[in-house]
């Protein structure tokens, strides 16, 4: 059976940004998905440090978590829209400060559309919640409210919520 992903796992960590931003932008232009371990911890707590992700090609919306090319740093990035003004798009990591800039959608190479921790896919943060998600993120209240609801609902959480946060 044939894999209908490329697989970037090993190549990624010794590879520049501009470089695999370039591989990732070959293999979408065949309109394949390209899938990479996830490294950093700037989309705490939806998409974590070594989440196996699945870019595509799609249609941008708010809330979106997109990959693009920052152009200060020249490293790859994979960040949620918070804002979309006249096909410029307002970019910002759920766990960072401040917001990446404003970008065409030229730069953005395409959109994450599966997240997968130790295996399992993870639903939350890529469905209608997103939109939810890019408004608090934009105001700088996101991490607050995730926080704060956590520490409510932990003295309650049983076994199943193991298996959805580990």
């Amino acid at each position: 059976m044939t894999s209908h992903y490329v697989k970037a796992n090993q190549i990624l960590p010794s590879m520049p940004g501009t470089a695999v931003a370039e591989l990732m932008a070959a293999v979408l232009d065949k309109d394949m998905p390209f899938r990479f371990c996830a490294p950093g911890f700037s989309m705490t707590p939806f998409i974590r440090d070594g989440d196996m992700i699945t870019i595509a090609s799609r249609r941008l919306r708010c809330g979106d978590v997109v990959a693009f090319v920052n152009s200060n740093c020249g490293k790859l990035i994979v960040h949620r829209i918070v804002h979309i003004s006249r096909e410029r798009y307002l970019i910002k990591g759920d766990n960072a400060r401040e917001p990446d800039g404003c970008v065409s959608r030229s730069s953005i190479l395409g959109r994450v559309i599966r997240v997968e921790h130790r295996g399992r896919q993870v639903w939350l943060g890529t469905g209608i919640e997103r939109v939810v998600i890019a408004f608090l993120s934009l105001h700088g209240w996101l991490m607050p409210v995730v926080w704060t609801v956590w520490g409510i609902v932990k003295p309650f959480a049983g076994r199943w919520t193991r298996r959805w946060i580990e």
